[in-house]
């Protein structure tokens, strides 16, 4: 018999109106948007649900969508949907640790709506992230080494004096698609490199700072003080983490692993085959879009995988159930 993987997505995911159909419809996900609005000060609801330009920015986005998931999560719950692992896309592991039981709800809110701001915050001015496709991840990695450690060029001008000339790989999506980030001189280099390679594409990603790299340590070190007041309670339900690709089995390493991944790679195709090794043979992307379940695809198309996005969505899982 196999197992089933809950999985988040992260910040990039959202759009206007979603989570709204089970807010209407399922008291248990009102009362999850309600919690988070008294939590944060927000009217969640109406940035999820109304027109606004606030949800596509990092401090609003990343509680909208934990709320939005967390939503979905109490009301699979309710249903008594069950599963075996879980795991999250960067903002999306904070709503698989809640999954997991060694977070409460009302703490996740509070820690995510600081962790948006100071990302927001830490965001440098010259950053950038591209979306590496049809290339071994280990020469992606090689190369952006490389880049560094030959440093800018002579006539680099155009950036902050503090700015440190770093590229990385924030995330291993899929073994076709590899995202680098860092300064943007330093990815630029990275990206022509990596076309000369056999790249069939680096494109520039529509965000708003170099995620997921050492530019955003300043971030996580805001972050791990915010944590400190945080009570983590025992995994109940195993993740993974997107630091190491593998369980967290102390819930003692919770917090400084959610601190490191603010700016370390976020190793999503590693933890999808480490969970296939495992046994895991059907995956379940729970919020906005099907971002993740097309990832796994690409990693495996044997593979069963479902999204629970919309109301349909969620309807049709339970008919076939």
């Amino acid at each position: 018999m196999g197992k089933r993987a809950l999985m988040f997505p992260g910040q990039g995911s959202q759009y206007i109106g979603m989570g709204k159909e089970f807010y209407e419809n399922y008291p248990v996900a009102k009362e999850v948007f309600d919690k988070a609005g008294e939590i944060t000060g927000l009217d969640i609801a109406k940035l999820c649900f109304e027109e606004n330009d606030k949800i596509n920015i990092t401090e609003y986005t990343q509680i909208c969508m934990l709320t939005e998931e967390v939503a979905l999560l109490k009301v699979l719950e309710e249903k008594g949907f069950t599963f075996d692992v879980c795991t999250g896309l960067s903002l999306g592991e904070y709503a698989a640790v809640v999954a997991s039981g060694a977070m409460s709800m009302e703490d996740a809110f509070k820690v995510v709506r600081k962790r948006g701001i100071y990302m927001q915050e830490a965001v440098p001015e010259g950053g950038a992230m591209n979306a590496v496709i049809g290339l071994d991840p280990e020469v992606i990695e090689n190369v952006c080494a490389e880049v560094e450690k030959a440093g800018p060029a002579e006539d680099a001008q155009d950036f902050p004096a503090d700015l440190p000339y770093v590229v990385s790989v924030a995330n291993y999506n899929n073994p076709k698609q590899t995202v680098i980030t860092g300064r943007k001189d330093a990815v630029d280099a990275a990206a022509a490199i990596l076309a000369e390679k056999g790249a069939l594409k680096c494109v520039p990603l529509n965000v708003s700072g170099p995620f997921h790299s050492k530019l955003l340590t300043g971030a996580g070190a805001k972050l791990e003080e915010a944590l400190k007041d945080v009570e983590i309670h025992d995994i109940k339900i195993p993740y993974i983490a997107n630091v190491t690709a593998d369980y967290v089995r102390e819930k003692e390493d919770v917090k400084g692993l959610l601190v490191n991944q603010v700016s370390s790679s976020v190793r999503f195709t590693q933890t999808i085959e480490r969970m296939v090794r495992d046994g895991v043979d059907e995956f379940v992307e729970a919020g906005p879009g099907h971002t993740l379940t097309g990832f796994v695809k690409k990693i495996d198309r044997s593979l069963k995988c479902v999204n629970i996005d919309t109301f349909e969505d969620f309807q049709k899982v339970f008919e076939n159930a």
